[in-house]
């Protein structure tokens, strides 16, 4: 059967026209429908309207020129080829109108089945079913249903409402024991509803049906549900959808048909054997919305065991054709098997992992192909903690899941707190309208971190993720009080030391103990696994894909680790050395009164003394932070802070000047405070003095670092280990900053060095859009650069990080402008071109100039292949996030261009 031969633009294709790779012109389902019908699979006749004529539609509002024709060209041969004709009233053909995208959106998108039944043709239908009226008459039922709920937007509880009375007058619940006369009453019933919500009668005419229903799946592509299943899975917004229109064939027929669907592996944890769900006397739709019980498939060969052999041998030869897990849709009419779907199944982040193993063992691929059959995102969900929701767990607030995972424990309202319950044995979380840096210790201490403000990139989100913390960010339905030590949500307070659960993943919290399972692949990279579970199905198919990337990468994976705890951790997860220690986290806590009057000091004395005390601390950070990496590269980032991180904030200091005024108090000393903490005061911080600047305005300040990083590098050595120093200057925007830090910096390290042997690189962060485009010049003073992602996508799109995402990033995301936050996933053309600009242009002026980047990208996955593409020598991420980024650069190298691991 083919469309007959014109000039114009095609539009349809009959079945043995198209094959599996067509997708994105014949969208999944018919490219599958085509490839199982050219192998000679019974799949119902059928063609396929194209992913074009939906694009053209959804443009212009009308269908294509030259679509009607080839339809009912197409139609025509499907009617020859059946021997009947759609809806005639003797013997009607009947088809099945089913959307079909590029990429599986299963349920988000519209389907009609029986289009072509009409008053008269119900008759016919049932003569052709051996005068069985039950079925004619329940097949037109559910023709008006799907199509008034589908085409012409009538509320699909009105029909459910109909359907639920007629069984109640039966005294029935179960569908099947109304008979033709119930089901007459009810099309009946059905019609009315259709008339009062159109104001018109049910459409009679079968070509109508047919065009209607083809239009709302076309119009079904951007329907609410649709849109958002789009965003969530990162599906383009552009492809459109083909629509499939299909010869019917009937499961409802009587207890020798039925329906079902299967997987030839099990789709939640990969292992092998037969499973599905098969529904007797029913269609497709029966087994989704459940309204009836559907039975395992292995009760089907006590039901029909022809058919039940012929499915497996089918089901058999599709994994193998496909190479993979298949999801197949079947119906049995009166004993005859017909496939009405195939796909490349879904499966869980387990499963997958556990299959591409298998398919490697049976020979049906090769380890590369294992490699891209996973993703990074995939082991992320491994890894974290995860609720045991055996019992109902009602949320009580919603907020952004920041960081994955699940945690329980007392809620605490200030650092101090979580680090005292916690010294003393409690879980913990801590809850904060929003976090700052003074809040890390406590951070540090709790289970999990909750806030009632701030979103992905807020300071609770990336220091959680850095951290592998659980995190729920931005969930404002919570009023925090933190004098009062509780919070209220949903009617109901909260008190310190009352319990919570927190999902970091769904950002939804609980109250009360939500059970936690740990994970087993966090314990197999930490090497803390027992015999049982080492030989677990997942673990043996982690290891074996994570050696196999580790063997293909070109791209290195270093940390962002600022303690020796966090060095050692990522290490164990596969860290071949730091990418970013930050210097300025080690001057919170006991150490902040000593930076606050290093920054403020007015005179030299006040300063040396500060910078004294300060040398001895940092000189033992650092070398536990060396002796942890034994010989790996460290690199150090220069102190970077806002200066506000540092002084008292100005309106509190002012207020508490005022009132101890007020009460004839003795405020010299907090008069010349907040004289001082005015006189460093900025408005926008961020862009203020800080990094390199704060180094050259301060005298003395780089100069002790440099000095503690040499000092602790020599130390280790000559206690017989290994050090690998790499000093990196922080928001450099032209060479002659660096190049005047690097002088100073030459000086004392040939002074500390001596014969040691140490020898310690000089770089610079490349994060100010200046030094990207002027990075020829800077790499003449500079022997690597390390791109600082946030602060460059900050500066690049002038977004403050700390405001727009919980400001506007929501409409942003929602009007299509983003399809992903440009804080979470590298923006490749801005962003990114400046990356690309900056490595080219820094290796033509310095060849062996070493490259990376250290921003929260470096743990993102798609930008893990931006990285590998632009060329870097090694990415940097928090240790938790180690085995995504080794898993995503060994993907990077295999990934043939073109391909889609989605």
């Amino acid at each position: 059967m083919a469309a007959q031969e014109t000039d114009e633009h095609k539009y349809v294709y009959d079945f043995s026209e198209g094959n599996k790779d067509l997708k994105d012109l014949l969208g999944g389902k018919g490219a599958n429908l085509a490839e199982m019908t050219n192998l000679g699979l019974p799949v119902p006749p059928g063609f396929t309207i194209t992913t074009e004529a939906c694009q053209a539609y959804l443009a212009t509002g009308r269908e294509p020129d030259g679509l009607a024709g080839q339809i009912e060209a197409h139609l025509q041969a499907l009617e020859r080829e059946m021997g009947k004709r759609l809806g005639d009233p003797g013997d009607p053909l009947l088809v099945s109108v089913r959307s079909g995208a590029k990429f599986s959106m299963p349920g988000m998108m519209e389907t009609v089945l029986n289009v072509g039944l009409n008053d008269q043709s119900v008759v016919g239908l049932a003569a052709q079913a051996g005068q069985n009226d039950r079925f004619a008459w329940d097949s037109y039922r559910r023709l008006i249903q799907m199509f008034g709920k589908t085409v012409c937007e009538v509320p699909g509880e009105e029909f459910e409402h109909a359907l639920d009375e007629i069984k109640s007058a039966k005294g029935t619940h179960n569908d099947l024991d109304l008979d033709a006369d119930d089901l007459r009453g009810l099309v009946d019933a059905y019609k009315k509803i259709f008339a009062k919500h159109t104001g018109r009668d049910f459409p009679q005419q079968p070509r109508e049906q047919l065009d209607l229903a083809i239009r709302a799946v076309f119009e079904s592509w951007n329907a609410e549900r649709a849109v958002l299943y789009r965003r969530q899975e990162r599906i383009p917004a552009d492809l459109g959808t083909a629509v499939n229109v299909v010869t019917m064939v009937f499961g409802n027929l009587g207890p020798d048909s039925g329906t079902g669907v299967a997987f030839t592996r099990d789709p939640g944890s990969g292992a092998q054997g037969i499973y599905g769900d098969y529904l007797a006397n029913a269609q497709g739709e029966d087994v989704v919305a459940g309204i009836r019980n559907t039975v395992p498939l292995q009760e089907l060969e006590r039901l029909d065991k022809s058919s039940y052999d012929e499915l497996l041998s089918i089901m058999a030869r599709l994994e193998e054709h496909y190479r993979d897990l298949c999801d197949i849709e079947f119906t049995i009419e009166r004993g005859k098997l017909w496939m009405l779907q195939t796909r490349v199944g879904k499966r869980t982040a387990a499963a997958a992992f556990v299959i591409a193993g298998q398919l490697v063992d049976e020979g049906l691929i090769d380890e590369d192909e294992a490699l891209h059959r996973v993703n990074g995102a995939q082991l992320a969900q491994l890894m974290f903690p995860r609720f045991q929701l055996d019992h109902e767990f009602e949320a009580v607030a919603t907020g952004i899941g920041a960081s994955p995972g699940a945690a329980s424990g007392k809620v605490v309202f200030t650092s101090a707190r979580a680090v005292e319950l916690a010294a003393e044995g409690e879980s913990v979380i801590l809850v904060r309208r929003e976090t700052n840096p003074d809040d890390l210790n406590g951070m540090i201490a709790a289970k999990g971190i909750l806030t009632s403000r701030g979103g992905k990139t807020s300071h609770a989100a990336v220091v959680a993720r850095g951290m592998g913390k659980t995190c729920v960010s931005g969930a404002d339905e919570i009023d925090v009080n933190v004098p009062a030590k509780r919070f209220t949500v949903a009617g109901q307070t909260v008190d310190e030391g009352d319990v919570v659960s927190i999902d970091g993943t769904t950002g939804k919290v609980y109250l009360g103990e939500v059970p936690v399972m740990p994970s087993e692949v966090v314990q197999y990279f930490e090497g803390s696994l027992d015999d049982e579970h080492v030989d677990n199905p997942l673990v043996r198919a982690v290891h074996r894909i994570m050696t196999h990337a580790d063997g293909k990468r070109r791209l290195a994976v270093r940390t962002n680790a600022d303690t020796g705890a966090d060095a050692a951790r990522a290490r164990r997860f596969g860290a071949e050395g730091i990418g970013l220690c930050r210097t300025e986290h080690m001057f919170l806590g006991d150490r902040r009164e000593l930076v606050e009057r290093l920054i403020l000091a007015r005179a030299e004395g006040e300063r040396d003394e500060a910078l004294a005390a300060l040398l001895p601390m940092q000189r033992a950070d650092f070398e536990e932070i060396f002796r942890e990496m034994d010989g790996l590269p460290v690199t150090v980032r220069l102190i970077d802070p806002p200066l506000h991180e540092f002084l008292p904030p100005l309106e509190q200091l002012a207020v508490n000047v005022a009132v101890a005024q007020e009460r004839g108090e003795d405020v010299a000393k907090e008069e010349a405070l907040l004289a001082a903490v005015r006189r460093m005061h900025e408005e926008n911080p961020m862009l203020g003095l800080r990094g390199v600047r704060l180094g050259l305005v301060i005298p003395g300040l780089f100069a002790m670092q440099v000095r503690a990083i040499a000092e602790a590098a020599v130390a280790v050595v000559r206690a017989g280990g290994k050090a690998c120093p790499e000093i990196m200057v922080p928001l450099v925007g032209a060479v002659q900053e660096l190049e005047t830090v690097r002088a100073e910096a030459e000086k004392i390290i040939a002074e500390v060095v001596g014969d040691s042997g140490v020898e310690v690189l000089i770089g610079t962060m490349i994060e100010v859009p200046r030094a990207a485009l002027t990075a020829g010049q800077i790499a003449e003073a500079a022997e690597f650069f390390s791109f600082g992602t946030n602060d460059l996508t900050q500066m690049g799109w002038g977004f403050s990080r700390d405001d727009v995402e919980g400001a506007f990033f929501w409409r942003y995301l929602e009007l299509g402008i983003f399809g992903i936050s440009p804080f979470e996933s590298i923006d490749r053309d801005g962003v990114g071109r400046l990356v690309r600009i900056a490595a080219e242009e820094g290796r033509a002026a310095r060849p062996g100039l070493k490259l990376g980047v250290c921003g929260e990208h470096g743990g993102d996955p798609d930008s893990v292949h931006f990285f590998h593409e632009v060329g870097l020598d090694y990415v940097s991420c928090s240790p938790f996030r180690v085995p995504v980024a080794r898993l995503e650069a060994g993907r990077a190298a295999v990934q043939t261009d073109g391909s889609d691991s989605r």
